[in-house]
Formats: structure tokens, C-alpha cells, sequence
């Protein structure tokens, strides 16, 4: 599937997901603009990125920028513009939980630290609020463009422990659909929005939850593999077909939608 004349932005291209997203993406042969909040991972990604987009015929560029401040996303957005002209691409990556937002078992919901929840929504449903209204007037005005949101298994059911994660998740969904059909009902059926819903990957953030320091699962593990009727933990690789899907004219007809990239995880009762 060729993206190829495209330009994709990518917010928090320079994480696990965003970084994979965009290597997805430049293997399309879309031009790749990553947006990272320092310079020293912005130039990494690009170390890691450049080769790709050599080998694919495009090119990939980055960007430093605060997704939590707004006039400097406002201002990205204008140099954006600047220099491609247009934008068709917006995949809002950046997010993740923090550490001090989580409720464990052993503790009460009503001693959570408040500025860590209130970080972990703001970093997750403000973070994508911001672009997907500041991108999202380039493509108002060109009247075409495809935004990809990143949602969350915590936004289907409630998971323990990472409650300001859900509640920032259930926010991003309802975006994506109060956006989709704005978008569509003012500026024309070529603008869409929807989001894609990863499982459970592991990673950096969820590596401790997941993993025990031997390598073996742990108890939360095995209530997810066991609650996923592919019985894996998803590779990360896994979520590029979704999201050059949603991001080409193949995917004219579809706007508004939250697709789960889960092994089942959320079909399934567990029973």
C-alpha cells in the first residue's frame, strides 16, 4: 500500500510506538515528519529513521515541540505548513502512563497522587487535543487528510491499577468520533478521524508490570494472555497495516471508528 506524495506528521515519534508508527509509514513512501519533546531523541529517531527513508525513495524530518503547549504546537504547525505546503498524515503518538498516576492493589483510590493523574491526562487526551485541532485546520483548508488517534485497551474495560491512563483513553475515543463527524459534516467526506486500539505490547513503560526480572510472566501477565485468544503479547511491528490502512484512500469510507489491535483481547469475556 503506497502512501507515496503524502506528509505525515507523527507527535511522539520518538517513543517506542511513534518511532514504529513512522517507520511504517516512510516504508509507504510518505514523508515522515517526527515530533519528539527534546532534541537529543528527535536526533536519535532520525539516526534510526534516515536509512529507512533513504531505502524507501522519501524522506524524514523532526521537529522538538511541547504537545502540552499549546501556542508552541500552533507554531510547529505554521512551520510545518511552511515548508510541505499541506499536511494529509497526523498520527497522535505521543502519550503513555506515568508511574505515579497507578492505584495498586494495595492502596486506596482516594490517596492517588492528584498531580500525577492530572499529568497523565493532560500528557494523553490534551496532548492529542491540541494537534489534532491545530494540524487539523490545515486540513479544513484543504478540505482532505486522515488524523489516527491512539487509544487504549484501558478505554474498553476498566484495568486495574492505571485509572487516570483509562480515563485520559475514554477521552481520546470520544474525540475521534466528535471530531470524525465534524470534520465530515463542515469540511467535506476527504477529512477523517478514527483511532486504532493497541493491546498489550511490551515495552519500556509495561515491561516491569509484565515481565519478572528472570524473564517469566508475571501474575498480570498471565491474566492477559489468558483474557487473549491468541495467547501472545502483540509485536509492535503489528500495528504499521492499521494505521497505513487508515492513513490511504482505501480507507475513503471510514471515519469515526476505534479499531482494536488486540489478539481479541477485547471480544473476549475470559470465559
Amino acid at each position: 500500500m503506497s502512501l507515496k506524495g503524502k506528509i505525515a506528521v507523527v507527535t511522539g515519534g520518538t517513543g517506542v510506538l511513534g518511532s514504529n508508527v513512522s517507520q511504517g509509514l516512510l516504508e509507504a513512501q510518505a514523508t515522515v515528519i517526527v515530533v519528539g519533546s527534546r532534541q537529543e531523541t528527535v536526533d536519535k529517531a532520525l539516526a534510526k529513521l534516515g536509512p529507512v527513508a533513504e531505502a524507501n525513495g522519501t524522506t524524514v524530518t523532526g521537529f522538538v515541540c511541547n504537545m502540552l503547549d499549546h501556542d508552541a504546537i500552533t507554531e510547529l504547525t505554521a512551520k510545518v505548513k511552511a515548508q510541505f505546503q499541506r499536511v494529509d498524515i497526523l498520527v497522535n503518538a505521543a502519550g503513555g502512563n506515568v508511574a505515579g498516576a497507578n492505584i495498586m492493589d494495595d492502596m486506596n483510590v482516594y490517596e492517588c497522587d492528584m498531580e500525577a493523574l492530572k499529568k497523565v491526562v493532560d500528557l494523553n487526551l490534551w496532548g492529542t487535543v491540541y494537534p489534532c485541532l491545530s494540524f487539523g485546520k490545515i486540513m479544513a483548508e484543504q478540505k482532505s487528510g486522515s488524523i489516527i488517534n491512539v487509544s487504549s485497551m484501558a478505554a474498553y474495560d476498566a484495568l486495574s491499577r492505571v485509572m487516570g491512563y483509562s480515563i485520559a483513553k475514554e477521552g481520546v475515543n470520544a474525540l475521534t468520533k466528535w471530531l470524525a463527524q465534524d470534520f465530515a459534516r463542515k469540511y467535506g467526506d476527504k477529512i477523517r478521524v478514527n483511532a486504532i486500539a493497541p493491546g498489550f505490547f511490551i515495552g519500556e513503560q509495561n515491561r516491569r508490570a509484565l515481565l519478572n526480572e528472570d524473564g517469566s510472566l508475571t501474575e498480570r501477565s498471565h491474566k492477559v494472555l489468558n483474557k487473549t485468544p491468541m495467547g501472545r503479547f502483540g509485536d509492535i511491528s503489528e500495528l504499521n497495516g492499521i494505521v497505513r490502512f487508515l492513513a490511504s484512500d482505501e480507507a475513503s469510507f471510514v471515519t469515526g471508528t476505534i479499531i482494536p489491535v488486540d489478539g481479541g483481547f477485547s471480544s473476549f469475556s475470559g470465559v
